[in-house]
C-alpha cells in the first residue's frame, strides 16, 4: 500500500476508532457494546497491517487512551538570539529541524510544556512571553492522529545550550538556512519570527 493510500486508510481507521471508543463509553446495551468492540478489533487488525504492528499491540496502545478521544496537544518554544536566529533541535529520528517542544503531559498546560521541553531538549530555561500561533494537524497530514500545536515566543532566563538524547544537534540557525524542517514547523517559526521582530 502506497503512502497516500496508507494515510487515507489511517484517517478512516482513526475516525472509526474514535467513534467506537466513544460509543463504548456511553453504550448501555450489551449488543451495542459487542458491535463497538468488534469495530475496534477490525480497526486494530487493519491499523496493524498499515503500520506493520501486531493487532494485539495496536489494541493495547488504543486501550491506553482513556476517556473521550481528543486530538493530541503540544507546546513548543520559539527562541531567538539578538541576531534573529532561531533555536532549533535536529531530531535524531528523521534528521529534520524542529522547535523545542512536545506533547503536553496530563497535568500541564501547553505553556508549561513549552518551558519543560525547551529545558529538556536545549538545556535553557525559558519564559513564554506571547502565544504566537495555534496550528492544527489533521489526521493523515503527518500521521494518524490530529494534533493541536501551541507555539510561544520565549525569552531565555538562564542555562547553557546542551544537546539532549533526542537530538543530533541543537543551536541557533537563521530561518532561511534550515535545510529540512520537521513537519509544519517552518510556518510556525516564520510567524514567530514576525512577532519577534515587532516586539524587538
Amino acid at each position: 500500500m502506497g503512502g497516500e493510500d496508507t494515510d487515507s486508510m489511517l484517517v478512516l481507521l482513526d475516525e472509526l476508532r474514535i467513534l467506537a471508543t466513544v460509543g463504548l463509553r456511553y453504550a448501555d446495551d450489551p449488543y451495542d457494546e459487542q458491535r463497538y468492540e468488534r469495530i475496534l478489533e477490525l480497526v486494530s487488525e487493519w491499523y496493524g497491517r498499515a503500520v506493520d504492528l501486531p493487532d494485539t499491540e495496536v489494541r493495547e496502545r488504543f486501550a491506553a487512551e482513556l476517556g473521550y478521544v481528543t486530538p493530541k496537544v503540544s507546546g513548543d518554544a520559539a527562541v531567538f538570539d539578538e541576531n534573529g536566529r532561531i533555536l532549533l533541535q535536529q531530531r535524531a529520528d528523521d534528521e529534520t529541524w524542529c522547535l523545542p517542544g512536545g506533547y503536553t503531559e496530563p497535568t500541564e498546560s501547553p505553556r508549561e510544556t513549552a518551558v519543560r521541553e525547551a529545558r529538556e531538549e536545549t538545556g535553557l530555561s525559558v519564559e513564554p512571553v506571547e502565544l504566537t500561533g495555534i496550528y492544527t494537524r489533521k489526521p493523515g497530514e503527518y500521521g494518524p492522529h490530529a494534533l493541536v500545536m501551541h507555539v510561544y515566543l520565549c525569552t531565555v532566563q538562564g542555562g547553557t545550550i546542551e544537546l539532549s538524547g533526542e537530538g543530533l544537534d541543537v543551536r541557533y540557525v537563521p530561518i532561511k538556512d534550515v535545510p529540512v524542517w520537521h513537519k509544519n514547523h517552518a510556518e510556525a517559526a516564520r510567524e514567530a519570527y514576525e512577532r519577534w521582530q515587532r516586539t524587538g
